[in-house]
C-alpha cells in the first residue's frame, strides 16, 4: 500500500520465535530482534557497541511455520517489513507508543555464518511458487530441483550445474560468456 514505511534491518534474535494459531487456523510467529550499531574507536583501538534497538515482529501463514521450524534465540536474521506504530495506555494510566514490523521477508544473516535452504511443502493459499512442491533446491535424497527453479541451471547434456563445478554456461549468460574469467565481470 502506499504511504508505508518498508524497513529492512539486520539483528539477532533475543529469543526463541513464539508459534500460536488464531482461532481461524492461521499461523502467527512472534519474535523480537535486537540491532546494535558498532564503531570502531581508534584510540583504543576496539569496536564499541551501540545502544541496541529492539522491535517486535510478526509474520504470518507459511512464513510463520517456517521461521519456528528454521530460526532460535542468537541467530542474526535480515528482517524486511512495514513499519508500524501502536499505542497503548498502562495499568497505571501512561500512554505508550512502541514500533513493531509486519514481516514480509525473513532469512538468515550470512555475514557469519552459513545455511542450508530446504523448500517447504506448501500448505495451500495463492500466489508465490509453483514448481515442484516437495522437491527442494539441493540434490539430495531425490527431488532434484523444481522445473521453474531459477537457480537450476543446467550444464552440457543436461547435467546439474553447481557452484564451483565448472561446464558450459546457460544460453545467454553473460558471466559464462568466453573469454570471462571467475575473477572479472563481462563488463
Amino acid at each position: 500500500m502506499a504511504g508505508e514505511t518498508v524497513i529492512t534491518v539486520v539483528g539477532n534474535l533475543v529469543d526463541d520465535p513464539e508459534l500460536r494459531f488464531t482461532p481461524s487456523g492461521a499461523a502467527v510467529a512472534n519474535f523480537r530482534i535486537a540491532s546494535t550499531p558498532r564503531t570502531f574507536d581508534k584510540q583504543s583501538n576496539e569496536w564499541k557497541d551501540g545502544d541496541a534497538l529492539f522491535l517486535s515482529c510478526s509474520v504470518w501463514r507459511q512464513a510463520a511455520e517456517n521461521v519456528a521450524e528454521s530460526l532460535q534465540k542468537g541467530m542474526r536474521v535480515v528482517v524486511q517489513g512495514r513499519l508500524k506504530s501502536r499505542q497503548y495506555e498502562t495499568r497505571e494510566g501512561e500512554k505508550r507508543t512502541v514500533f513493531e514490523i509486519e514481516v514480509e521477508e525473513v532469512g538468515p544473516s550470512l555475514k557469519y555464518a552459513t545455511a542450508k535452504v530446504t523448500r517447504a511443502a506448501r500448505s495451500g493459499g495463492g500466489g508465490g511458487y509453483s514448481g515442484n512442491q516437495g522437491g527442494g533446491y539441493s540434490n539430495q535424497g531425490g527431488g532434484g530441483a523444481p522445473a521453474a527453479d531459477p537457480w537450476a541451471s543446467s550444464g552440457p547434456a543436461g547435467s546439474p550445474q553447481g557452484a564451483g563445478q565448472g561446464g558450459g554456461a546457460p544460453a545467454g549468460d553473460p558471466w559464462g560468456a568466453p573469454g570471462v574469467g571467475s575473477d572479472e565481470p563481462p563488463f
